[in-house]
């Protein structure tokens, strides 16, 4: 059967509510065809989540609505291995004694930090590409390992992490950059690219994916943010709280204000749905996001140092270069899946980004 993860908001809620509404849950599941596996609550912000083996959303809902009456707000089909590599568990833990149901102090929010290594252009000869990754990727680990972070996801070019603790997030962040520059050869330092952004969320949203508001906005950091380490400004603020308001060097670390979030957030929701459309404009920019053209122009710069023109262009390149890497297509079709009206338009920005032409960056980096 699928499995479900559901959010109730319930101001004030506590661990003994939550508790207690399990262990009813537990009572009448097989009368539902359900199994409740677990749940999380959080007080500070008052929400809970479940985790629920069923039929269907339907069967969750009419679970909670005969054991207790709180009706979930949101309800997403989940996958138990991301869930797992998320939060760590998908069922409670062992009763402590003769008590029948423990009190689970885990509030499922989580730090997501995701590391970007390669701008796909990184192989020069691929002994030294290879001993540059190994080296990359055992330091990466080692860091994640010491500051308790878990790894959801990983292929060759980036990690998805999660960690219970912001305070092991970010120091884990500032290990990883402070390691960086000593395992990068010297010969190609210019062309190594590490890119780290850190935000904080909750398992479920509005959105259907799991913490998929949190990976969304940590991504965009590391796609679009110039600087190398970016943090959200909640957390910033869970980070103060946690160590008396310690220094954090603003030139380690980049914190956004939350206009700036917000900014991100509409300029990369408009950006993905419209980037490869070759009628897009400057102008579009604006109507759509809502500010005017030179607000657009300084709130561009200020986040990406690009102008709108350069960062749509670039944007496209980032994307294309990736399909190349990727074999997505030939250089045409790379080309106009990327928005350009021509593909020698397209070779000429993608020379004069890489200093490779497409056909030349195919034969020495795709196997």
């Amino acid at each position: 059967m699928p499995i479900f993860m559901d959010r109730h908001n319930i101001a004030g809620v506590t661990l003994k509510d939550a508790a207690e509404a399990h262990h009813k849950d537990v009572e009448l599941q097989d009368s539902h065809n359900c199994k409740a596996m677990t749940y999380w609550v959080d007080e500070l912000r008052g929400n809970a989540f479940c985790l629920i083996e069923a039929p269907n959303k339907k069967a969750v809902k009419a679970l909670h609505n005969k054991a207790h009456g709180l009706i979930p707000h949101e309800i997403i089909e989940v996958d138990k291995a991301l869930v797992h590599a998320f939060l760590g568990r998908i069922h409670d833990p062992e009763a402590d004694g003769d008590k029948a149901l423990d009190q689970l102090f885990d509030s499922a929010y989580r730090a997501i930090m995701v590391i970007e290594s390669s701008n796909f252009l990184n192989r020069v000869e691929a002994n030294q590409f290879t001993i540059f990754n190994q080296k990359f990727h055992n330091s990466v680990n080692k860091s994640i390992r010491k500051f308790k972070g878990r790894i959801v996801l990983l292929n060759n070019n980036s990690y998805l992490v999660s960690f219970e603790s912001v305070t092991n997030a970010v120091l884990c962040a500032l290990k990883i950059q402070s390691n960086f520059k000593y395992i990068t050869p010297k010969f190609d330092s210019f062309l190594r690219r590490l890119k780290i952004g850190i935000s904080v969320g909750a398992p479920v949203s509005s959105k259907q994916q799991l913490f998929q508001e949190a990976v969304d906005l940590s991504k965009h950091m590391c796609e679009v943010v110039q600087d190398q380490l970016v943090i959200s400004s909640e957390v910033k603020a869970i980070y103060d709280r946690e160590n008396d308001n310690a220094f954090l060097s603003r030139e380690q670390v980049r914190i956004l204000k939350p206009r700036e979030e917000k900014f991100l957030i509409q300029l990369m929701d408009f950006i993905d749905s419209r980037w490869n459309d070759p009628q897009l404009t400057v102008e579009d920019f604006s109507q759509s996001l809502g500010y005017s053209r030179s607000q657009v122009y300084r709130k561009l710069m200020n986040l990406t140092g690009k102008s709108p023109n350069v960062f749509l262009r670039e944007f496209r390149l980032h994307r294309a270069l990736k399909m190349l890497f990727e074999q997505k297509g030939n250089i045409s079709e790379v080309a106009f899946e990327s928005g350009f009206n021509s593909p020698t338009y397209f070779s000429k920005c993608f020379f004069e980004k890489y200093n490779i032409l497409p056909s030349k960056y195919l034969q020495q980096h795709v196997n």
